[in-house]
């Protein structure tokens, strides 16, 4: 592992964790060439990286032919942006993904944003936007504001309480002021960005947009049940871990998998009085809950197709609530069951 470099000078540190996805960032790195030509500032690129040592021998490869950094580092996203950080000589910080290609001018729109910015400006955030996908499960999961909808907010507000890991730029010093990254969100990635977020805002501290600084996101996101079905797990333990982290934050919710699992015990005690009809009601508040929410999820679109992808994505939906549901038995907070994280933007800005 190299030293950690001097970070006085003027420029830009771009800092991407990887796991795995070689071909993903191979094709970031390559998307990385006209932007950082674009840039009026010096850029250097930091690689940080937990793979296995197939995947890892081929991201040293490609960082070599593309001139960025190489660091081996933990399993926590949080903490390999952190240990980026340590690593890197600029006063302005970049975070993108390695399943994401940005545009030729977006280090050239956030330099500028942030040297033309005052003091209580942080940083600048834009938003990112899915690659369409072919899939009959993105197709259904494009209705589902709750998986890709957080990642457009920059379209919608003029400045945020906090930005994608994906596509935000920092001033270093507003980023080490307040700790950097968390490291001991409950799954190595998810949530961590906003947790940043919130921490620089609450302590004072401005997130700009740039609505022109789009960063595309590789459609593996929402290609396959497992990848969304991995992404719900982790957004409802990362729900939990935030309304701790932020109690100001929590709000009452309706949490499906909680009401079912009341509604089944309730069954349970009245099943011999019911004759057995009682044991119905915990499926019965899960499929209502997935009729209530399908309108919600149609965008405008009509048609039996639309509907019953509506439905669908309803459905898929619940995982979130059986994440956070768990969740909250396993953190033995009880209180946590019917509450949720308060959406800042939403909230704030509107």
């Amino acid at each position: 592992m190299s030293p950690p470099q001097s970070s006085g000078g003027h420029g830009l540190s771009v800092v991407i964790p990887v796991k795995n996805r070689v071909a993903e960032l191979g094709r970031q790195l390559d998307a990385l060439g006209p932007a950082i030509a674009r840039c009026p500032e010096p850029v250097e690129v930091i690689v940080v990286d937990d793979s296995g040592p197939a995947a890892a021998a081929e991201h040293r490869a490609n960082c070599a032919r593309a001139g960025a950094r190489y660091l081996r580092g933990p399993r926590h996203v949080g903490a390999k942006r952190n240990l980026g950080v340590r690593h890197a000589s600029y006063d302005l910080l970049m975070f993108t993904d390695s399943d994401c290609r940005v545009p030729a001018d977006l280090f050239q729109r956030y330099v500028r944003r942030l040297r033309d910015s005052g003091p209580e400006v942080a940083g600048v955030t834009g938003p990112v936007i899915v690659a369409p996908g072919t899939s009959a499960m993105f197709r259904v999961m494009r209705r589902s504001y709750l998986l890709l909808g957080d990642l457009t907010r920059p379209l919608h507000w003029s400045r945020v309480s906090w930005g994608a890991g994906a596509n935000t730029a920092l001033k270093r010093a507003a980023f080490e002021s307040v700790g950097g990254f968390p490291e001991d969100s409950p799954m190595p990635i998810g949530g961590e960005d906003l947790h940043l977020g919130l921490v620089l805002t609450d302590a004072g501290h401005v997130l700009l947009t740039e609505p022109g600084g789009v960063v595309t996101h590789d459609t593996g996101v929402a290609e396959t049940f497992e990848a969304v079905a991995y992404r719900f797990t982790t957004y409802g333990r990362s729900e939990q871990w935030l309304c701790v982290a932020h109690p100001h934050r929590r709000r009452p919710v309706f949490n499906a998998v909680s009401a079912a699992a009341v509604a089944a015990v309730g069954g349970l005690l009245a099943a011999r009085r019911t004759r057995g009809l009682s044991l119905l009601a915990a499926p019965a508040v899960l499929a209502g809950t997935v009729l209530a929410k399908a309108p919600g999820r149609l965008g405008g679109d009509r048609g039996l197709r639309a509907a019953g992808e509506a439905v669908a994505c309803a459905a898929v939906e619940t995982l979130f609530d059986a994440a956070a549901f768990v969740t909250a038995l396993r953190m033995r907070r009880p209180d946590l069951l019917f509450t949720g994280f308060r959406p800042p933007d939403e909230a704030d800005y509107q």
